[in-house]
């Protein structure tokens, strides 16, 4: 991506030249790696959080918290985009979309597809989160990307 990127911009300003299919491309990538990306980076705990007080609870507060949060927040914004968007993919699917630049991608529905499947996997990595803290609160170890507190140092 970063190199079609440097082309592109090579192509323009060097060459006065212009493809709007090279531009809707990194456009579809950017996409791709942001939508298709969200659910490995909440498994792997690389969400940005504002842990003030998270860091510093106990295992078991913290699988508390997870677990709060993907109940009442996570689970039901996934549900919520995808229902309100299954429709929306849907026609595009049904119309073939494509783009309305001259000289697009026509692909359009392809990439408005990937909201459903960004949804989905969130959705799928919540459930898979939340049995994972439920676990932990079973058992009383915490998961293994939770954070230790740290000592008063």
């Amino acid at each position: 991506m970063a190199v079609l990127t440097f082309f592109i911009v090579v192509l323009r300003y060097g060459f006065d030249m212009g493809w709007i299919a090279l531009q809707e491309t990194v456009m579809y990538l950017h996409a791709a790696v942001f939508m298709l990306g969200a659910a490995f980076t909440l498994k792997e705990d690389g969400h940005v959080r504002v842990d003030i007080f998270y860091r510093n609870f106990s295992p078991r507060k913290q699988a508390f918290v997870d677990i709060f949060g993907s109940l009442f927040l996570l689970m039901p914004i996934c549900i919520f985009i995808l229902s309100m968007s299954w429709r929306y993919v849907a026609n595009s699917w049904q119309l073939m979309e494509s783009s309305q630049a001259a000289g697009g991608l026509p692909f359009v529905f392809v990439l408005k597809t990937l909201i459903l499947l960004f949804a989905f996997t969130l959705l799928l990595q919540a459930i898979a989160e939340l049995a994972g803290n439920c676990l932990a609160l079973k058992t009383g170890k915490g998961l293994p990307h939770h954070s230790q507190p740290t000592s008063g140092a």
